[in-house]
């Protein structure tokens, strides 16, 4: 049975497939093979390396709880900032005045082309030179600096390329009916664009998140991952079981995040559906009055 996109494989074609799956299947379980058991000569996998994180809870008392605390904070932190930011930047890089549109656009170009490591260096020199911030918490204040300067920018022309991808006839039917420039961009664009832009904006605090670990591979600040070097040299030597759980405590605060931001994505796209009046009609054929559940009041 052929299809618009591709014909439908022959007999031939279906076991050259069936052959390359094989393959694969074949030299995937090859590489588990060869991971696992040089893990294993290496002394990895044994229960000594894996038991503090199964049975007691000094591991995760001392070491992990701790760190993922301050890695949700700095995350937390630089999420708040710089979405609203990110916003403005990016609203301001549409707007008809040049004094506005220009300095927005060579902020956003200045921080985006700058890696969030460097931003962060010149952050903690900042505070360590010019403030009384204690050092204790200079790292905190830098890490969360690098990434709101760096992630704003970039969530800055997330916002501007999911407006600038509505219809314009969305903005001149606005300005048609006596919007000003401002009600058009909160009352019509930014909510149509919003449900565009999430895939993308959620992705980006997906890298906020794992950005945080930079902190702690420089600026000694203690977030999750600089726990698992801590742990390793701890617990022995138990580098592959320190990181595996890192790791594992990443994927699910990722996922949890994505999750949600589906699940939001969903809600909004149903409640844009579900917007419209549904107007009865009488025995003579003419629409009467919004049907009941229709939430539309009547005048």
């Amino acid at each position: 049975m052929s299809s618009v996109l591709y014909d439908a494989q022959g007999p031939r074609a279906k076991r050259r497939n069936i052959l390359f799956n094989v393959v694969f299947f074949v030299a995937l379980a090859a590489l588990l093979w060869w991971v696992f058991s040089t893990l294993a000569d290496k002394g990895q996998l044994e229960w000594a390396k894996w038991k503090p994180f199964f049975s007691g809870s000094e591991a995760w008392s001392t070491y992990i709880w701790p760190a993922l605390q301050n890695t949700l904070k700095a995350a937390f932190v630089a999420v708040v900032i710089a979405l609203p930011l990110g916003a403005v930047l990016g609203i301001a890089r549409l707007s008809d005045h040049v004094w506005v549109r220009v300095p927005a656009a060579i902020v956003v170009e200045f921080f985006r082309s700058i890696p969030v490591l460097v931003l962060m260096i010149f952050g903690l020199a900042l505070f360590a030179e010019y403030t009384d911030v204690s050092s204790d918490d200079r790292p905190l204040y830098a890490v969360v600096t690098g990434l709101v300067l760096y992630n704003a920018s970039v969530l800055a022309e997330i916002v501007r390329s999911g407006i600038l991808a509505l219809p314009k006839g969305q903005a001149e039917g606005a300005m048609a009916i006596g919007l000003r420039k401002g009600q058009v961009m909160r009352l019509i664009l930014l909510p149509q664009a919003v449900t565009a832009m999430l895939p993308a904006i959620v992705s980006q605090l997906v890298v906020i998140v794992k950005d945080t670990a930079l902190g702690g591979a420089v600026l000694t600040f203690p977030e999750l991952l600089s726990s698992a070097n801590t742990m390793s040299a701890y617990y022995g030597a138990n580098t592959i079981a320190s990181f595996t759980v890192v790791a594992v405590i990443y994927i699910a605060l990722n996922f949890a995040l994505t999750s949600f931001a589906s699940w939001l994505e969903r809600r909004l796209r149903r409640a844009k559906k579900s917007t419209g009046a549904v107007l009865k009609v009488d025995d003579a054929g003419t629409p009467g009055t919004p049907a009941a559940g229709t939430g539309v009041a009547k005048t």
